[in-house]
């Protein structure tokens, strides 16, 4: 009876919020129509207070056959070669940005400095420096900016957050996360994954800001201090383990990245990450708190929710229990129509943003933390200048 009530605690039923419609329809372009830049303009046209006017990209031709793709009358849409010439032309309201990770920064800030709204994908940049930047645009623009974290919206990524946030913890004060794949380097999309000049980063900011932002954002979004970290290229760079071995050469980003972080209120993280390895798994996302713990069982893939049922270990009239958490079920919607419909709404009602620049900013540190430790061999610390 005890557990059912503590588990009772977390079912609560949570009114949703209306959506809310523009008398007029909002103009939306698309910046980069790569793969994920897909799943952006399928979600926009399930929005009826949406007009997708076009987009910008760099490859000639390659904009049109996009939309042509998705059954889009390209006669009526506009496309530019570039970011700039799409921005300096068109009247917007909002742009997603799905370019490769190098160019996230210098889209996003030259959009928010014309006062467009910004749904800027994951990972927020390359740099922590870049991510200042950034948050500096949006400063001065009073736009939008939502980072592109859709697993914010499962429901099993939320009971994460209500399961600590209630205390039934106590103090964190460790958390071991991660996650990867035993084999899952992104080619084939091409080479943008892997190139060091358009990725910036492997593994560790294509799927380790997600699972960063799983137990960052339960806690509160600690402030890092310091960071010591690790990131290896073995499997990448091997003709051994590489789906395609023509990109072995030019390899030039992380397949593996581990770390171990110190973060305000006396948290230690210990975070691990992988595109490829010899195991199935670097392991179950834990929190353990002075009253309780939580284990998150991981997935073969990342994919943005649990692996099965979590389970709190607690103590209850003296005696050592576990109170399992069933999967949750997201009721037949799709995160990632809610993350592109909690922009236009907090567009529609003057904010706030849903994935706000102001946490993502330490998820970013953190990331840069690593890369930096990593390069110098040393523990490094995270100064984040003020916005």
């Amino acid at each position: 009876m005890a557990t059912a009530n503590i588990l009772d605690k977390f079912m609560e039923k949570q009114e949703e919020k209306s959506e809310i419609h523009a008398n007029r329809k909002l103009k939306v372009a698309i910046i980069g129509t790569g793969w994920i830049a897909e799943a952006h303009v399928k979600s926009y046209m399930k929005c009826p207070d949406v007009e997708i006017i076009g987009a910008a990209d760099l490859v000639p031709g390659k904009a049109e056959v996009f939309f042509k793709g998705l059954g889009f009358d390209t006669a009526k849409l506009r496309f530019y070669p570039s970011h700039k010439e799409l921005l300096d032309t068109e009247e917007l309201d909002a742009v997603s940005v799905c370019t490769y990770n190098a160019t996230h920064a210098e889209c996003s800030v030259y959009a928010l400095n014309k006062g467009v709204n910004v749904l800027l994908e994951k990972p927020m940049c390359v740099t922590l420096d870049e991510a200042v930047e950034i948050c500096r645009a949006e400063k001065k623009s009073g736009k939008v900016l939502s980072i592109g974290f859709q697993p914010r919206f499962d429901e099993n990524m939320k009971m994460i957050k209500k399961i600590v946030q209630s205390g039934e913890l106590g103090e964190v004060y460790y958390i071991q996360t991660g996650g990867g794949r035993r084999r899952g380097i992104p080619t084939p999309f091409g080479t943008s994954f892997i190139e060091k000049d358009t990725a910036g980063l492997g593994a560790l900011g294509d799927i380790g800001c997600y699972s960063l932002d799983v137990v960052l954002n339960a806690v509160g979004y600690p402030k890092p201090l310091t960071v010591t970290g690790y990131k290896s290229d073995f499997f990448g760079k091997s003709t051994k383990y590489s789906n395609k071995p023509e990109y072995v050469d030019i390899f030039g980003v992380d397949d593996f990245a581990a770390a171990f972080v110190r973060l305000e209120g006396g948290i230690i993280l210990d975070f691990r990450i992988a595109w490829a390895m010899h195991m199935d798994t670097p392991g179950d996302s834990l929190i353990f708190g002075k009253e309780g713990g939580l284990r998150i069982p991981s997935t073969d893939c990342w994919n943005g929710s649990v692996g099965g049922p979590m389970k709190v270990y607690h103590d209850i009239a003296g005696k050592q229990v576990e109170t399992v958490i069933p999967v949750l079920s997201n009721n037949g919607k799709d995160c990632f129509d809610m993350k592109i419909r909690s922009f236009l709404d907090a567009i529609l009602t003057g904010g706030p943003s849903p994935i706000p620049s102001s946490q993502i900013i330490y998820n970013q540190a953190i990331i840069d933390g690593i890369s930096r430790s990593a390069e110098l061999g040393r523990e490094v610390e995270v100064i984040i200048p003020e916005i």
